[in-house]
């Protein structure tokens, strides 16, 4: 059957080639005569097909669809003895790499005797087509023995950009000089490779020498430039793109987008958007998520939902990158609002999506929404690190500590940010001891820390008054430069400081701060309200004002209750309008209780009452005590009472109020109203929650605290 097959194709290649004959002598005769230097190569050309046309075994693969079929004709070939021809092995090298049998492509190669230059670059294109860079750079190792071409050059650069192979690539560029003939693909590589591994310098040298610079050349620099966060050169290097009237594309549009919202150059972005829509750029899914990113970074949301809007179809990548956005700017209502549009339910979410709804539900501490988007992720069989990040991270912010410990630990591969975020939890969730013991845990298992996990474990040891746990971190942060290169990590240094007592320490830090927000701001102001320091947080108030931060809900607090205790009333007033006029500030419970505290230490009690009943909103037993403590200080018993009946009115079953009623009888030595009390608190079946006090335990007798210290 094989034979039949065999000499059929022979038969009908026979006559294809007999027919065609004077055509090619004919040919080839016209081209002796017009170009004589080229007749050898176009001899050697027509051979080359001629060699093609006359093997049967070629023409035979030729009709293989599947790799089934290949292997049974290639087995065909070994039993009737055709094996072993060079061009019909090349051919079976080409059809197993396309039908995705790479390493049956690669044994198939290593059994060729002497394969000859398109054979080699046979191969690696199909590594290329596959992804499997690794195996190019030790397969272009073999064969840079050999002569090689700019094709080969290209893929093994890109190969060196992928794996951020600086080593190989300076290689490759040394052999590309050698050669002295590289096109603008080769180049190109050179520029992409360098900027991808870091060379940035390097690379704009080779962008220098690029003598025809076209549009992919110079994409290529200016997207190395955003990957270096070189933002400000990618727009300059733009300018001079434009002066030497190179069109831009897509892609080159698209890094000029990133860069504008890495510096926040919110106009910038908007003119490059106007660009893109004056010339009819159609917006590709890199173009139009670039331009939801930069809107979103430089806090424009509204304009990144109106061109979400606009867009005639969304797909997956459009509707991922408007989630992240409104997830990212604290807007988790609007995420999880837009994921169950029903114009979208056609759209299956991918593992980015689900961890940014994720973290929306952690945001707006909705558990419900929480579980359903982790069953949906387990439905869609979605098992990224970063969905499982987000899983722990929503889990424990919702206060389910438990689950996000479980599916920590049930994690095969623990990334600094699954650390990070458990250690998180736990010290957010008030298991600040729990917090120390994993980081141990994760030293342990030599994963380092970074700025992410310092805040946490400063929190961590500021909520246990472990100074000399928190001092060691401390030491840890300077060695190894997180202290003065992050803000957040200074800030929950001096905070762990002023928590711990030692005022003067989080002073230092906070003057040795070149950085500073107005989170550090408040840290620093409230540190000095802990220690009853009022002045200190007043004059620093101040000196905030005059820097230009804007206060926020908590320095007014510190403010308030600064004045309250210094008795400065009036002053007092001025901060309660100014942060409810001029700060636009709808004032909490607790900017309500710091001002009636006020009124009562002050002995304007009457005002206080007046000021309690006129709240828009119903008050709590902080305002209250508050108003029950100046009672007792200025004796004002009937007054007392009166909110007594109040309280009673409002809340009959909460035992804060009833300790509070049974301090002010006990104030005035009414010891029987005080048993009554009691009394009726037993019979209610109300307990008053103990209250504690944090003092730093002896590091060297406390095992735990005493290992976590030395892993700092």
């Amino acid at each position: 059957m094989a034979i039949k097959l065999l000499n059929f194709f022979q038969k009908q290649v026979s006559v294809s080639l007999t027919k065609s004959k004077p055509y090619l002598q004919w040919r080839c005769l016209s081209s002796s005569i017009d170009y004589p230097y080229e007749y050898s190569s176009m001899d050697h050309a027509l051979a080359s097909v001629h060699s093609i046309y006359s093997n049967p075994c070629f023409a035979i693969l030729g009709l293989c669809r599947n790799i089934d079929s290949l292997k049974k004709v290639h087995a065909l070939f070994i039993v009737n003895g055709l094996n072993g021809d060079l061009l019909c092995d090349t051919k079976l090298v080409s059809l197993y790499g396309s039908f995705g049998h790479v390493g049956y492509a690669r044994l198939l190669f290593d059994r060729i005797p002497d394969p000859d230059f398109y054979s080699w670059k046979v191969m690696i294109r199909w590594y290329f087509l596959n992804d499997m860079y690794r195996d190019i750079i030790r397969f272009y190792a073999r064969m840079s023995v050999r002569a090689c071409d700019n094709v080969v050059f290209s893929v093994v650069l890109k190969a060196c950009s992928e794996l951020r192979d600086i080593n190989q690539g300076r290689k490759v560029h040394c052999q590309v000089v050698k050669v002295a003939n590289p096109d603008s693909f080769v180049h190109t590589g050179l520029v992409d490779m360098y900027a991808k591994c870091g060379e940035i310098a390097c690379s704009r040298e080779v962008f220098n020498e690029i003598l025809d610079q076209n549009v992919v050349s110079w994409t290529s620099m200016i997207a190395g430039y955003v990957q270096n966060n070189c933002a400000k050169d990618a727009l300059v290097l733009f300018n001079n793109m434009r002066e030497a009237m190179v069109e831009s594309n897509q892609f080159t549009l698209g890094s000029l987008v990133v860069a504008c919202g890495k510096l926040g150059a919110l106009h910038q972005g908007k003119w490059v958007h106007g660009y893109v829509i004056k010339n009819g750029i159609e917006l590709n899914s890199y173009l139009v998520t670039a331009i939801l990113d930069m809107y979103v970074k430089c806090g424009s949301i509204r304009d990144a939902r109106s061109v979400f809007d606009e867009l005639s179809s969304v797909d997956l990548v459009s509707w991922t990158a408007m989630i992240v956005g409104y997830s990212q700017s604290g807007f988790p209502h609007e995420a999880l609002k837009l994921f169950i549009d029903k114009k979208r339910f056609g759209i299956l979410p991918n593992a980015v999506t689900i961890a940014s709804l994720l973290s929306a539900c952690a945001q707006s501490n909705n558990l419900s929404f929480g579980r359903l988007f982790h069953a949906l992720g387990i439905q869609l069989g979605l098992k990224d690190s970063t969905l499982i990040n987000a899983l722990v991270d929503m889990y424990a912010k919702c206060g389910m500590i438990r689950d996000a410990r479980y599916i920590f630990e049930t994690a095969s591969d623990k990334d600094l940010i699954a650390w990070n975020s458990i250690i998180s939890g736990y010290s957010q969730n008030g298991s600040a001891s729990e917090a120390l013991e994993l980081f141990h845990q994760m030293r342990s298992k030599s994963v380092l820390p970074d700025a992410v996990t310092l805040v946490s474990v400063f929190s961590a040891c500021g909520s246990l008054g472990a100074l000399h746990v928190g001092s060691s971190f401390h030491a840890y942060s300077i060695k190894n430069g997180l202290l003065t290169s992050n803000v957040y990590v200074g800030t929950a240094l001096l905070n762990f400081y002023a928590k711990c007592g030692d005022s003067k320490s989080a002073r230092d830090i906070f003057d040795s701060m070149g950085e500073k927000n107005t989170v550090t701001w408040s840290a620093m102001i409230g540190g000095y309200g802990i220690q009853g320091d009022s002045e200190g947080s007043l004059a620093l108030f101040g000196d905030m004002v005059r820097e230009n931060f804007k206060p926020n809900e908590i320095i007014f607090t510190t403010i308030l209750s600064a004045c309250s205790h210094t008795g400065r009333l009036g002053e007092g007033w001025k901060y309660f309008n100014s942060m409810c006029q001029d700060y636009k500030f709808v004032p909490s419970m607790k900017h309500y209780a710091c001002m009636v505290d006020m009124l009562a230490r002050a002995g304007r009690l009457e005002e206080a009452l007046d000021f309690i009943d006129n709240l828009p909103i119903q008050p709590d037993p902080s305002l209250f005590g508050a108003f029950l403590h100046g009672c007792g200080l200025h004796s004002r018993f009937d007054l007392g009472e009166v909110a007594i009946k109040k309280m009673l009115d409002l809340h009959p079953d909460k035992a804060c109020y009833y300790v509070l009623i049974s301090n002010l009888y006990a104030s005035d030595g009414r010891w029987n109203q005080v048993n009554q009390v009691r009394e009726l608190m037993k019979q209610r079946g109300l307990n008053k929650d103990p209250g504690f006090s944090i003092t730093q335990m002896d590091a060297d007798k406390d095992v735990q605290f005493s290992r976590v210290a030395s892993l700092a």
